[in-house]
């Protein structure tokens, strides 16, 4: 291994030596129980050196890889083969970013070995190259081999289970809670005055239409995730795009006694894109800011053009982020709301990137508020595809 102490914002970056890593590799190759025992396990299993690289993997890791052999992932760690968005980011690969340090697989590994005992932790991995992210649950144990000591580390997929979790928050208490109210509602409208019968049928009308458009926003985002939906490019106007917003939120809980602000958009500016996912996109923006708000502040919405045909969207809300949840709020399952939530600044990302062939960012400071950005090409694609 290099003495000289690698740059790092967390984990130490250094790596063993060449040499020393293929010995233990092909130790641990020499362990026939060891082969048969991890292979007989559903759930990824590998096994990590003091370095946190691996020296061995089961072949349910190369299954989801889609390689044949361990050759290629022996001496990575575990973020470099997973494809995580961040391992690359610094020289030091995985465990030596900023980010790296609300990571569950990285905590576990560190604790593991700190502590010479079993460590659990859950993680969202989002990977590169419009991989599908995971939800994984991670198992860090410490083993000694040979008198060497490695970390046993066993990844379970719970990424359905995730999602069985959100939706059961969906169905059975936001979408629920609206039905009770709609079935209220209801049996109050024959009681009324004649006069007030048509304003209790437009609440009825309201509610009903918020449980539908719940239920299409999951089903969506489920087609989203596994790659099934096909965007439909057409000309977007946006100045009529940000009345629509404006509508929807101009009586919504969440704006109760806050000021939702449209700066003015030249009303003939169009760009080509899909009405649906950008609506669906702006809306999380300007909901998620109006939640970090409290009444009497203001949520702004503004849109630019930028150069090299590219078209900027923002949404400003005054509080300042706290830097552990700015390295966590792409995640699909992090969120400050409390269990089950989690999918707005996510599906925001996931949306502009994979099907808009946009960028999503945003920057928050004290004294400046947050601002998040999504940036898309002005001719997204062609008309109809």
């Amino acid at each position: 291994m290099n003495d000289k102490a690698q740059p790092t914002a967390f984990a130490p970056a250094e790596r063993a030596d060449p040499g020393d890593l293929r010995q233990e590799a092909e130790d641990l190759a020499g362990v026939s129980l060891l082969q048969k025992l991890y292979e007989a396990l559903e759930i990824i299993v590998l096994i990590l050196n003091r370095q946190r690289q691996i020296v061995f993997a089961n072949k349910r890791l190369l299954e989801l890889l889609g390689i044949e052999t361990t050759g290629a992932v022996i001496g990575q760690r575990p973020g470099e083969v997973l494809d995580c968005v961040h391992a690359c980011e610094g020289k030091g690969g995985c465990g030596t970013t900023e980010f790296c340090s609300q990571c569950g697989v990285v905590d576990a590994i560190l604790k593991s070995q700190a502590g010479r005992q079993k460590v659990v932790r859950e993680c969202h991995i989002l990977r590169k190259s419009d991989r599908q992210a995971l939800d994984v649950k991670i198992s860090a144990s410490p083993l000694t081999i040979r008198k060497q000591d490695y970390t046993i580390v066993a990844l379970e997929d719970i990424s359905d289970k995730k999602r069985r979790r959100v939706l059961e928050r969906l169905f059975f208490h936001d979408i629920t809670n609206t039905a009770v109210g709609v079935r209220a509602l209801a049996e109050l409208l024959p009681t009324v005055p004649e006069t007030e019968a048509p304003e209790v049928g437009r609440m009825i009308n309201t509610g009903a239409n918020a449980m539908v458009m719940e239920i299409d926003s999951q089903k969506q985002l489920a087609a989203i995730e596994s790659n099934e939906l096909v965007p439909r490019f057409a000309p977007v106007n946006i100045s009529k795009l940000f009345q629509t917003l404006g509508a929807i939120y101009q009586n919504h809980d969440v704006a109760r006694g806050k000021r939702l602000i449209f700066r003015p958009v030249d009303p003939h500016v169009s760009m080509n894109t899909d009405a649906s996912l950008l609506g669906r996109v702006l809306s999380n923006m300007v909901k998620n800011a109006l939640e970090a708000s409290v009444p009497g502040e203001s949520v702004t919405v503004g849109f630019e053009r930028l150069a090299a045909g590219e078209a900027r969207f923002s949404v400003h809300n005054p509080a300042a982020m706290p830097r552990e949840v700015q390295l966590q709020i792409f995640q699909r399952s992090f969120t400050t709301k409390g269990e089950g939530r989690g999918l707005g600044t996510y599906s925001i990302k996931l949306i502009a990137e994979r099907y808009l062939k946009g960028t999503a960012c945003f920057i928050s400071n004290a004294g400046e508020g947050t601002f998040f950005y999504v940036n898309l090409p002005l001719d997204g694609g062609p008309s109809g595809t």
